[in-house]
């Protein structure tokens, strides 16, 4: 039996398997308990989202849709190798699946074949879904893949579990297909190598890091109003969705102003106290300069 690992223990796990993470908005209280238990943990899942770009893909993990309300992993692994952190509790990933599988599990040996779906899975599996549209054509680039075999990797150490922890959709539940296009026996043997080494965290550079980009000079209050287009409309939005502040964008973000940005930027504004007695949705110089540091 596993207690589930706290947020900063399960940031602190994925940095510590050397991988780039992305904490994305609220994910630290973003979750599905008050819907069903969250735990005792037994093993790692592995999804493909059926969806094409990041931005995109993040958004509708995080959020769901109708029918299935977000989040609907822990994390995001997408086609660069980032995982965009989006939950530390019960996510609507794994759904009824077999019972026996999950006793494969829990033993540490090979699951039979899943033909039963009367076991919450959300309860018991961690899970990442991993940005590709899961039609056997879509490549999984060789950084993605490394990502999934450390994300995977970094919850079995931090639990003192094996390689066999770690499942796909498709060995839970029947009719799931995901991930397609490696074969998971694959993937495990991977893991099961990385978890023979200790943890590297990533090595500090030997030469100094570039300076950063200087901050973009603020446009101007009237820049930011309906109506406007303009090219620091789309640059706001862009640092807004790095921030992990992008989530009523449907589409874009554009150049032209519209109530997603007021509505990311508000949010982003609400998150920061410095600019939480103005969080009105529209940028100022001080919203700007905190946005852009």
């Amino acid at each position: 039996m596993s207690t589930p690992l706290t947020p900063d223990r399960l940031l602190a796990a994925l940095r510590a398997e050397g991988l780039n993470v992305v904490e994305v908005g609220d994910w630290r209280t973003h979750n599905r308990n008050h819907k069903g238990p969250w735990g005792p943990v037994h093993g790692v899942m592995i999804h493909h989202t059926v969806t094409r770009g990041t931005a995109t893909t993040v958004r509708i993990c995080h959020d769901g849709y109708t029918g299935l309300p977000g989040p609907l992993c822990h994390g995001v692994i997408a086609k660069d190798g980032t995982v965009h952190l989006l939950s530390a509790g019960r996510a609507n990933h794994a759904g009824s699946g077999d019972g026996d599988v999950l006793q494969a599990v829990i033993a540490e040996q090979p699951v039979p074949r899943d033909d039963e779906t009367g076991t919450d899975g959300n309860r018991y599996f961690y899970g990442f879904e991993c940005e590709n549209l899961g039609d056997g054509k879509d490549p999984w680039p060789a950084v993605q893949l490394e990502a999934i075999e450390k994300a995977a990797a970094a919850l079995c150490r931090a639990h003192a579990w094996g390689a066999h922890s770690v499942i796909g959709h498709l060995e839970w539940q029947p009719g799931k297909t995901d991930p397609r296009g490696f074969a998971m026996d694959d993937m495990r043997d991977r893991i099961g190598d990385r978890l023979g080494t200790p943890a590297e965290p990533p090595k500090k550079p030997t030469t100094p890091a570039p300076k950063p980009a200087a901050r973009p000079p603020f446009p101007g209050r009237g820049a930011f109003r309906p109506g406007q287009s303009n090219a620091a409309i789309e640059q706001l939005g862009r640092q807004l969705v790095k921030r992990g502040f992008g989530k009523h964008y449907r589409v874009g973000p554009s150049r032209r102003w519209g109530e997603a940005d007021r509505l990311n930027v508000q949010a982003f504004q609400r998150s920061h106290p410095q600019l939480r007695g103005d969080a009105d949705g529209y940028p100022g110089p001080l919203t700007w300069h905190i946005l852009f540091s």
